[in-house]
């Protein structure tokens, strides 16, 4: 299974949308909405919640005040 280059889903044969930069880098997306804010707006994913990256730095963030 290819994973979100974004969020972290796994992304089902057939589905996702797969975009490969002039440099070569391939960039693999479950929906428009990854491919939108890495892209276009040059976000960072552990800035969101929904992210898989996003879900571990929340967690650690919780770990650090107990």
């Amino acid at each position: 299974m290819v994973v979100c280059t974004f969020c972290g889903k796994e992304i089902t044969y057939g589905r996702g949308i797969k975009f490969v930069k002039k440099d070569g880098r391939v960039f693999d997306f479950c929906a428009t909405k990854c491919e939108k804010n890495l892209l276009k707006h040059h976000r960072k994913p552990a800035k969101f919640k929904w992210t898989v990256d996003g879900r571990k730095k929340d967690s650690k963030r919780i770990n650090k005040n107990d």
